[in-house]
C-alpha cells in the first residue's frame, strides 16, 4: 500500500480522514458558499429594487451590489478553483484542515463586514474585505513558485489586477467617486484568467473525451496563435477598463472577438453536444467573443452596463458554474455526468446571460428584465447548491492504493 504518512507519522494535508470533510479541499467550502452567496446578494439586491429596503447604505446599495459580485461571489469560486487546480499542476499538497478554514473565515469574514459597513463604518469593512485577495495572492504565489511552475504565475498575475482592482474600488467609493474603472479593471481579469486557463483545460478535456470516443479529430494543441489571442485579449480588456468608448478599443475588441472565435472553434466544442458537462465549458467561453464584439459595440454608443453583464454573467459566471459542476464531482469520486439538474442550472443561466443585458437597451422594461434575470440567477444556483451540497459537506474521494 502507498505510504501516506510523513518521516514522523503525520498525514499529509488534503490527505487525512479526520475532521470536517468541508475543508479536506478548498473546493468544497468555497463552491457551496459562493452559490448561497450569490442567491443572498441577488436577492438582496432585488428587494432593494422592489421595495426600496436599502443594503449597506453607508457603502451605497448599488456600489454594494457591484461589489460583492466581483470581489465577493466570484472571489470564493476562484478560490476554489485555484486551490485544487494548483496542487495538480506542481505536484504539492492542497491547503487543507486548519489553514483552509482560516482563509475561508477571512472571506466570510469580508461578507459580514461589507452587508454591516453601514453599523462598522466603512474604513473598517473595506479593511477586513481587503485581506482576502491579497491572502489568496501570497498563497498562491507560494505554490507556484515552491513548484518550480513558472507558466502558472500568469494566474497569479490575474490575482494580482484583482487584489489591485478591489482597492481600487474601494478607494474610489470613500471619496464619492463612480467606481466604474475597477469595475472594468476587475472584471477584465477573470476574463483574462478565463483565455489563460479556459485555454489549457478545455482543448485537454475535449481531446480526453474525443479520444474515449475513439475518434481522432482532435483540438488544436496550444501553440502561437493561442498565446497573441491572449495578448491582443489582455490589450484590448486594459484599453477597455481605461478608455471604453474609445475607437482604438473597439478596434482592439473587434479583433479580440474574432480570434477568440477562431480559437474556440480549433478547439471542436461543437462535437461535445452529447456531453453537456463538456459542452457546456464551450458555450461559456463563447461568450469571450460574444463580450469583445460587445465591447467593440460599446465604443459605438451601447450602454456600457450591457457590456459589463454580457462578460460579466455570459463569460465569467456561466463558466464558474460549469467549472463548480465538474470539479465537484470529479474530486469527489463521481462519474463527470451532469444530471438534468445541472444541465437546467446551465440553460436558465445561459439564458439569463442573454436577457440581463436587454435592460439597458429596453428601459421600459428594465424592471421586469432584472427581476427575470434575479430568478433565473437564483435558480440556476440554487439548483446547485440542492445537488451539490451532500457531494461538498459529506464523503471524500477514495484514496488512490498501490501495491498490495
Amino acid at each position: 500500500m502507498q505510504k501516506t504518512m510523513d518521516a514522523e507519522g503525520r498525514v499529509p494535508r488534503g490527505m487525512s480522514r479526520q475532521g470536517l470533510v468541508l475543508f479536506s479541499y478548498g473546493f468544497r467550502p468555497f463552491f457551496l458558499a459562493s452559490a448561497l452567496w450569490a442567491i443572498v446578494s441577488i436577492d438582496l439586491w432585488i428587494v432593494y429594487l422592489t421595495f426600496g429596503v436599502p443594503v449597506a447604505t453607508q457603502y451605497g446599495t448599488l456600489y454594494w451590489h457591484a461589489h460583492e459580485m466581483l470581489f465577493g461571489f466570484a472571489p470564493a469560486i476562484l478560490a476554489g478553483f485555484l486551490l485544487t487546480a494548483i496542487p495538480n499542476w506542481t505536484g504539492r499538497l492542497p491547503i487543507a484542515g486548519r489553514p483552509l478554514a482560516v482563509l475561508f473565515s477571512i472571506w466570510c469574514c469580508g461578507r459580514i463586514a461589507m452587508l454591516m459597513s453601514a453599523s462598522t463604518g466603512i474604513v473598517p469593512a473595506v479593511i477586513v474585505d481587503s485581506m482576502f485577495l491579497p491572502t489568496m495572492l501570497v498563497l498562491c504565489t507560494r505554490e507556484v513558485v515552491a513548484g518550480r511552475k513558472w507558466k502558472d504565475l500568469k494566474v497569479v498575475a490575474g490575482l494580482c489586477v484583482l487584489s489591485v482592482a478591489n482597492v481600487l474600488f474601494h478607494i474610489q467609493v470613500i471619496e464619492g467617486l463612480n467606481p466604474e474603472l475597477p469595475i472594468r479593471l476587475g472584471l477584465g481579469g477573470y476574463v483574462l484568467l478565463i483565455t489563460i486557463v479556459g485555454g489549457r483545460i478545455l482543448p485537454s478535456f475535449t481531446r480526453n473525451w474525443i479520444n474515449q470516443s475513439g475518434r481522432t479529430d482532435f483540438p488544436v494543441p496550444y501553440n502561437r496563435f493561442d498565446a497573441c489571442t491572449i495578448v491582443v485579449g489582455a490589450a484590448s480588456l486594459a484599453c477597455w477598463a481605461i478608455w471604453p468608448e474609445s475607437s482604438g478599443t473597439g478596434v482592439l475588441a473587434a479583433a479580440a472577438a474574432f480570434m477568440n472565435c477562431i480559437r474556440l472553434l480549433r478547439w471542436r466544442g461543437w462535437t461535445t453536444w452529447p456531453e453537456p458537462i463538456l459542452f457546456v465549458l464551450h458555450a461559456a467561453f463563447a461568450f469571450v467573443p460574444i463580450g469583445f464584439a460587445a465591447v467593440a459595440m460599446g465604443s459605438m454608443g451601447v450602454p456600457q452596463m450591457a457590456v459589463l453583464h454580457v462578460f460579466a454573467i455570459g463569460a465569467v459566471s456561466l463558466m464558474m458554474l460549469a467549472v463548480m459542476t465538474r470539479a465537484s464531482r470529479g474530486h469527489t469520486g463521481r462519474k463527470l455526468k451532469s444530471s438534468r439538474m445541472t444541465n437546467l442550472s446551465y440553460v436558465v443561466l445561459a439564458a439569463v446571460a442573454l436577457v440581463r443585458p436587454t435592460s439597458e437597451l429596453l428601459p421600459d422594461c428594465s424592471n421586469e428584465i432584472l427581476i427575470a434575470a434575479a430568478v433565473g440567477w437564483t435558480v440556476a444556483f440554487g439548483v446547485f447548491a440542492l445537488e451539490h451540497a451532500p457531494m461538498l459537506c459529506t464523503g471524500r474521494k477514495p484514496l488512490t492504493v498501490k501495491g498490495g
